[in-house]
């Protein structure tokens, strides 16, 4: 298997970044996710059997219950098939369901945890991955987990050219010496594989079982492989769950994978209901109808007062953002090239006002394209709003009376963050140094015409992580050769950043990785091409009694880690 072409837009897999690979365990971490940093250690324990997890236990214990966990939350699916699913419920599912060979602590959202793998060894140079299967794993039809399904999966994945087919970019080729051992040789050195691995897309299906329904991991799988409907309907996972359901709208529906290898999970079925209004969650939770409301804002929960219902709220690694894009025939005459119209848009924000305004001030600012929390961004400059700076830097760039741009966005709600209502408050902050924003909420059909007509001067997006290393933020939106963001504005390349990113990726030193991710977010800072505007608090809200309520970076939350008091 070679690299191929990336399917997913809102991010990038490359050579990922070297991370403390030849560390025995994973350093803990704070449970604060403003304190943390993921990537400092995250990505690459040589050895798991010190983590202090049995192979591929979820947390539920042995404690069971024949109850139901309903959950109420929008639904995202776009399939359930593992090689093409991709969304937030999605995560959830696969998750539950399926299996990744590495887990993730949610409750450090650091420290590496064996699943289907007991040990993952580099060679020398990190250009090799050596998986040790546990033996004990199996599938919910009783089959053993071996190293051929790993690697079969991992090839399907990278066939059937879906938007997660990113995540095995860097593998060239795949051994399986026996059937317990995995060998996977990279196309370039690198030692945060393990890292990748821990998304919940790089989940391990039963080759047998799927092959027998139609799926294909041969090259031209995107065309030949029939199983997605199957999929639907059935799955073919070692997880402590099992597809009992999907009724597209409506719900989706798991019963306890009675064959699971490891620790049983607490609830039989899990029911989560198709909810897409918040306020309706909230009703739901409020009456014992749901369990867990997923999508409830921070002001909403402001307004629950019932004894039976828990809020908390915890900092988040999800940021939403506008870009500035240089050169489109719509503003024309806006000179986004110059850097200092950019510092201008930077300068003019009410960051402390966006985040009352947006999510009532549950939230932090963030300084660049790299997430709070994140390796390399505790020292970085906080934005500030200096509108004589602003209006200093436009009479200088030789616009002293402002300029319109035109803003095309859609018109989403995003982490409890409703686009338009940001947008109103960007024109509202920009005014005040005469910068007129036109807004234009669009459609994706029109934002995509957009795009093929040479793009949009202002738009505002979102990010969630991938995995839990800066370096995919660099390689996304920093300005670097085959960077997501360079390759779209088509501006000139920071030659002081790629030179970091490319440092990033050869050394394990984690203080040297600090120093370099920091030196790429003050890069990032000065060409101001994307401007953070929030970084929102997540909150959670359950019903009193379920237990082990948290907040995954890598897969949302794990079902199988809830329970409920007696």
């Amino acid at each position: 298997m070679t690299a191929g072409p990336r399917g997913r837009m809102r991010s990038l897999a490359l050579a990922l970044v070297i991370a403390l690979a030849m560390a025995v365990m994973a350093c803990g971490g704070s449970d604060d996710a403003a304190t943390a940093t993921p990537g400092a250690a995250i990505g690459g324990a040589a050895t798991a059997a010190a983590a202090g997890a049995s192979g591929g236990a979820a947390g539920g214990g042995s404690a069971t219950s024949d109850e139901a966990l309903v959950v109420a939350r929008g639904m995202d699916v776009n399939s359930l098939d593992p090689s093409r699913t991709y969304c937030d419920t999605c995560q959830i599912y696969l998750t539950a369901v399926y299996q990744t060979v590495i887990g993730l602590d949610p409750f450090d959202n650091q420290t590496l945890l064996p699943r289907l793998a007991t040990t993952w060894t580099p060679n020398a140079d990190f250009t090799e991955w050596t998986f040790a299967i546990d033996p004990k794993a199996k599938f919910a039809d009783g089959a053993p987990v071996t190293s051929e399904d790993v690697k079969w999966s991992w090839e399907r994945l990278h066939n059937i050219k879906a938007s997660p087919s990113y995540f095995v970019d860097n593998v060239q080729s795949m051994d399986t010496p026996d059937p317990q051992t995995l060998v996977v040789h990279m196309v370039a050195a690198d030692s945060s594989f393990p890292t990748v691995t821990t998304a919940p897309y790089m989940v391990v299906t039963n080759k047998k079982l799927a092959e027998e329904n139609g799926a294909v991991a041969a090259e031209g799988a995107d065309q030949s492989d029939t199983a997605e409907q199957w999929f639907l309907s059935h799955s073919a996972g070692s997880g402590p769950y099992v597809l009992a359901a999907y009724q597209e709208g409506a719900e989706l529906r798991l019963t306890r994978n009675e064959n699971y290898w490891a620790d049983m999970p607490y609830f039989k079925d899990v029911i989560i209901k198709e909810t897409k209004e918040a306020v309706a969650q909230r009703q739901l939770l409020e009456t014992g109808e749901a369990d867990v409301a997923m999508q409830i804002n921070p002001d909403l929960a402001r307004g629950i007062s019932n004894d039976d219902v828990v809020i908390e709220e915890t900092p988040s690694f999800n940021f939403v953002y506008i870009y500035l894009w240089p050169g489109t025939p719509f503003a024309a005459d806006v000179h986004l090239d110059d850097v200092r119209v950019r510092q201008a848009i930077r300068y003019a924000i009410d960051y402390d006002g966006m985040l009352d305004v947006t999510v009532g001030g549950s939230g932090r600012k963030q300084a660049t394209a790299i997430p709070n929390g994140f390796q390399g961004t505790a020292n970085l400059p906080l934005p500030a709003e200096d509108l004589e700076k602003a209006k200093q830097l436009l009479t200088e760039a030789g616009y002293p009376d402002g300029f319109t741009i035109p803003a095309y966005f859609a018109a989403l709600n995003v982490y409890g963050v409703d686009f338009s209502t940001m947008l109103q408050k960007l024109k509202s902050d920009l005014a005040r140094v005469n910068i007129n924003v036109d807004l234009q909420p669009s459609d994706p059909a029109v934002l995509a015409d957009l795009r093929s007509k040479g793009g949009y001067p202002l738009t505002a997006s979102y990010f969630a992580p991938d995995h839990t290393d800066s370096i995919q933020y660099a390689q996304f939106f920093g300005m670097i050769p085959g960077g997501f963001f360079n390759n779209r504005l088509k501006v000139p390349v920071n030659e002081a950043e790629a030179k970091a990113t490319n440092e990033a990726l050869q050394t394990i030193d984690p203080e040297q990785r600090t120093k370099l991710f920091e030196q790429i977010g003050l890069e990032m800072i000065n060409d101001n091409f994307i401007v953070p505007l929030v970084n929102p608090n997540l909150v959670l809200a359950y019903r009193k009694g379920i237990q082990g309520m948290h907040y995954s970076a890598c897969c949302n939350f794990e079902l199988a880690r809830l329970s409920a008091s007696e």
